[in-house]
């Protein structure tokens, strides 16, 4: 795969031990795909609630081709949980049609850290890795559609 294409990358500051490894994978995929990302292309923000906001300003500027957004949300004993997971998709799916720019889902949602870490470079995978992959393949197809 060698698609030529800038990522601009929103991460998620909370559950900071999930996300940092979802950056690493990350930077690991756009390393070997030979993506253009740099410490400037990345936007921390508090939670995964505040993803969309800050990914809509990367989609609008036209500064890159694809957005990948990394977060864990981590079930609590209350519905908060609910609600942050719920919007931050709906936000991020929203920007996406809104704009024509691939906004990519790397957002953990988890009953529990250990399965959060398992996804986030442990056994299961890295789910950062792994938006910088669909977000290549995904710019790539719409290149091929938009001609």
């Amino acid at each position: 795969m060698s698609v030529e294409c800038r990522l601009g990358i929103v991460v998620s500051r909370f559950n900071r031990a999930v996300t940092e490894n979802l950056l690493d994978g990350a930077r690991k995929a756009a390393g070997e795909l030979a993506v253009a990302f740099t410490d400037e292309d990345i936007f921390p923000v508090p939670g995964a609630f505040e993803l969309p906001v800050v990914a809509r300003e990367l989609a609008l500027s036209g500064r890159y081709d694809a957005v990948v957004c990394l977060g864990a949300v981590i079930r609590g004993e209350t519905p908060h949980f609910d609600y942050v997971c719920q919007q931050a998709a709906a936000g991020i799916q929203q920007v996406a049609l809104e704009t024509g720019v691939p906004l990519m889902f790397s957002v953990l949602t988890t009953d529990d850290v250990a399965q959060a870490m398992a996804r986030a470079g442990g056994d299961i995978g890295n789910k950062g890795y792994e938006g910088v992959v669909a977000a290549v393949q995904t710019v790539e197809q719409l290149r091929r559609v938009r001609g």
